[in-house]
């Protein structure tokens, strides 16, 4: 095998890894990140596929101490989005489209289409997940915070964002805060969250649905994850059916 063939192999190894070892960080050190790092992360946003090269999305990075504070508060203020040197805020965006309209004078129909929302959503999506490997590549942590989205109008309004654009999830990037035998989440170097059975979420060729399959894969599940919960000190936490069941009757 060639010098280049092994790097290249290497390399996908690496990536593989990250993936796979995914953790999300809730405990982060006060360290500042190098200059370097935003816009390492916006490339590697910019190098998520986007569907047909429209880029419909924004970031806006919050590094002011008194804005992310703010955005915390509206956050159900979880304490590591304040500790995070960075907080990033992902918008789907229809804004550039709407002002290309403007500029040639055409009348842009399309962007009052659900498929329009939902494009402008999934780019912003698969651009996060981006950002959130290329910062663990880089040996930072990173953890989404959906909670943006409690408060929406007031969100936008600290950010000041125009219309045709919104907050969908946040990101919280920085040096993660390792402690043995904490209590602190995942992103602490206790392991990685256990996920559904594969067989629950993959199916072959079409839809396939047993109950009762699936209803051992969940309490297999909860089982699983039962003790993980144990090995955070977190147990007595609902398992993981009971809470999904919690979120399908809001």
């Amino acid at each position: 095998m060639s010098v280049t063939a092994t790097a290249t192999s290497l390399a996908s190894a690496q990536t593989l890894l990250t993936i796979l070892t995914h953790e999300s960080c809730r405990s982060f050190l006060p360290t500042p990140l190098p200059p370097s790092t935003l816009p390492t992360l916006t490339a590697a946003a910019q190098s998520a596929s986007t569907s047909s090269l429209l880029q419909t999305y924004d970031i806006i990075a919050v590094q002011d101490p008194q804005r992310k504070s703010l955005l915390a508060s509206l956050s159900e203020s979880q304490p590591f989005i304040n500790q995070a040197p960075l907080l990033l805020i992902f918008c789907p965006s229809l804004r550039r489209l709407e002002n290309l309209s403007t500029l040639y004078n055409t009348q842009p129909k399309a962007l009052d289409t659900m498929e329009m929302f939902i494009t402008c959503t999934v780019d912003a999506a698969i651009a996060g997940q981006n950002v959130v490997f290329a910062a663990e590549s880089l040996g930072l942590g990173a953890c989404y915070v959906g909670a943006i989205r409690n408060d929406m109008e007031r969100v936008c309004e600290v950010l000041g964002l125009p219309r045709l654009t919104y907050p969908v999830f946040g990101i919280a990037v920085g040096y993660p805060e390792r402690l043995s035998g904490s209590d602190s989440g995942a992103g602490s170097g206790n392991g990685i969250k256990p996920r559904l059975p594969m067989g629950e979420i993959l199916h072959d060729e079409v839809w396939s649905e047993d109950l009762e399959r699936q209803r051992g894969n969940i309490e297999a599940y909860d089982a699983v994850l039962g003790e993980f919960y144990l090995g955070q000190r977190k147990g007595g936490r609902d398992g993981w059916g009971r809470s999904a069941r919690r979120w399908a009757f809001l």
